[in-house]
């Protein structure tokens, strides 16, 4: 059986190329596209990014208790090709 995550936007689970991977750089959410940094990460779909944000989700998913800065996802996610 392929390994599959979960979306932190949605919560529907997909094979990780379907998927972003984005762990916690010093306070701020970074895309991690290669899924090879380390540390915690959580799984999002692209598109799902705002409903990740306006659930508090990456909170949650990278176990922090304050808000993450979204600037530098929010920037890679909109430079990706629409579609």
């Amino acid at each position: 059986m392929a390994c599959e995550r979960t979306c932190i936007g949605c919560r529907r689970q997909d094979s990780p190329e379907g998927l972003l991977r984005v762990v916690l750089d010093n306070g701020v959410v970074t895309p991690d596209p290669r899924a090879i940094r380390q540390g915690r990460g959580a799984w999002l779909h692209p598109a799902c990014w705002e409903v990740a944000e306006r659930r508090k989700a990456f909170g949650r998913a990278l176990r922090v208790s304050v808000a993450p800065d979204l600037s530098v996802l929010r920037t890679y996610i909109e430079s990706l090709p629409a579609g």
